[in-house]
Formats: C-alpha cells, sequence, structure tokens
C-alpha cells in the first residue's frame, strides 16, 4: 500500500471539504493543490470530482432531519412538494450544461492561471455585491417560488468555470437576485446534493477505464476526510452568514489569485494545463 498516496489524498480530502461551500471555489483549489502534490493527471482530475460526494453527505446529515421530514410529507404537503421542485428546477440547467460542455471544460480551463483569473474577478464581484446589498425579498427558502429557484440555476452554470466557485455562484447569485444571505446560503447547500452528486457518478461513468480496484483506497481516504472537513465547514459556515458578510472571502480570493498568477508569470511554478 502506498502510503504517501494516501497521505495526498487525505490532503485533497481536506482541501475539498474546508473549501467546497465556501466562496472561494473547491475546484479551483483542487487544481492547485493537486499540481503541487503531483494529482493533476487524468486520474487525478476524476478524484477531484468524486471526492465531492463525501461533501455531500456532510450536508445530508447537517440537514438530515429537514431532509427526512421533507421525504415523508411529500405526498400531501404543498410546501413539501414546492422545495423538491425548486431545487429539482435549480439542478437542471448544470445538469444540462455539464453534459453539453464537460469535454471542453476539462480540456481548456482545468489551469492554474485561468483559475487565478477567477479567483480575482469573483472576489470582485463579491465586494461590489456587498456594497449593493438591499433587503432582501425572499427571507427562507420556503419562501422561494420556481422563477428564484431557476434563476440560481442558471447562476449555479457559472461554477462550472474553475476558480469560480459552484457556491460562491449560487450564493451571492442568490443573494443579488433577491434572497437573504441565510436562504441563498442554505439553498447553495441543498443545491448542491442533487448537483455534485450528478457530477461525481458522471464523471466515474466517463472516466471508468482510467479506474481500477486498486484506485479504492485512495478514493476512500479522500471520500473520508472529505467528509468530516466538510461538517465543520458547514455547521461553522452557518454560524458564520448569521452575523457576517462575505467580504473577507473576497480579499481572500484576490489576494490568493494574485500570489498564483505571480508565481506563474515568474515561472516559481509551473502550475498543470
Amino acid at each position: 500500500m502506498d502510503f504517501l498516496l494516501l497521505a495526498k489524498a487525505a490532503v485533497m480530502g481536506v482541501v475539498e471539504g474546508l473549501t467546497e461551500f465556501l466562496p472561494i471555489s473547491s475546484t479551483g483549489h483542487l487544481i492547485l493543490a493537486g499540481t503541487l502534490l503531483g494529482l493533476d493527471d487524468a486520474k487525478g482530475k476524476v478524484f477531484d470530482i468524486a471526492i465531492q460526494t463525501g461533501a455531500i453527505v456532510a450536508v445530508v446529515l447537517v440537514y438530515f432531519d429537514r431532509l427526512r421530514a421533507v421525504a415523508r410529507q411529500l405526498p400531501g404537503s404543498p410546501q413539501a412538494r414546492r422545495f423538491v421542485a425548486n431545487v429539482a428546477i435549480g439542478f437542471l440547467p448544470a445538469a444540462l450544461a455539464g453534459v453539453l460542455f464537460y469535454k471542453a471544460i476539462k480540456a481548456h480551463l482545468f489551469n492554474g492561471p485561468v483559475v487565478a483569473a477567477s479567483f480575482i474577478v469573483g472576489g470582485f464581484i463579491i465586494l461590489w455585491a456587498e456594497r449593493r446589498q438591499q433587503r432582501p425579498r425572499v427571507l427562507s427558502v420556503d419562501d422561494m417560488r420556481w422563477p428564484d429557484a431557476l434563476k440560481v440555476g442558471l447562476v449555479q452554470c457559472l461554477g462550472m468555470i474553475p476558480g469560480t466557485s459552484r457556491s460562491g455562484a449560487t450564493i451571492i447569485g442568490g443573494m443579488l437576485l433577491g434572497l437573504s444571505r441565510q436562504a441563498a446560503t442554505e439553498f447553495s447547500f441543498f443545491l448542491a446534493i442533487p448537483t455534485l452528486i450528478g457530477a461525481g457518478v458522471y464523471s466515474l461513468y466517463k472516466e471508468r477505464a482510467l479506474l481500477s480496484m486498486a484506485d479504492l483506497p485512495m478514493f476512500a481516504v479522500g471520500l473520508v476526510v472529505s467528509f468530516l472537513a466538510a461538517w465543520v465547514c458547514v455547521r461553522w459556515l452557518l454560524r458564520y452568514v448569521a452575523t457576517h458578510t462575505f467580504v473577507p472571502f473576497a480579499w481572500y480570493r484576490i489576494g490568493f489569485g494574485a500570489l498564483v498568477l505571480l508565481t506563474h508569470v515568474m515561472g516559481w511554478i509551473r502550475w498543470s494545463d
């Protein structure tokens, strides 16, 4: 057993779990971390997507009571049916875009300079969004209607660009569309469940020829560590958004993106392409 490989998988799991639900781009961080750890080949990219499932399990656990209640009430409760319909409607744009543009995005956008530029642009968008924040129209996820869900789903497609951040696009986009900070954050969590599970299953199916049973320990370690890190992060983020803005994440994105660009231009690190 390659213990060094398992250690690298654990590091990647921590990176995934801590960044998946923050507006700082888990994919961007995984691409950069994978380059530094030597996990930037085709199999490494499949690994990056697959371990997102561990982070999703954390969301399901945190919201287990809510999801179980929705499942029980679904046949007779209009509110439960609206909740499920909204998540499904929000999921569809990303699902369609993923099928249509998966190969092009994977071939041309998974590299350090693109990630760095997306970090910086996204940071300035967050600063702008926070400055123009107005009185929210939708205070909770239960108040959302299908046009709200569709608009957030369309914005989520921007998260397919590495470095943009799926959670950042849905949370900040939701706030700009009239959702409260809490509602946008929670809907981003719920929307992640079908989106990331679908992305993981689709990626594993498309690249199944690259994988073998020998890869199982590496994937298992990444999934478990990702779950643990995401569970901590989700619980912390729910408390954070109650009293704080996303401005610190914006400045982190700008600073980190600038650092990556500097290392690329100076030739200090050869980011994968």
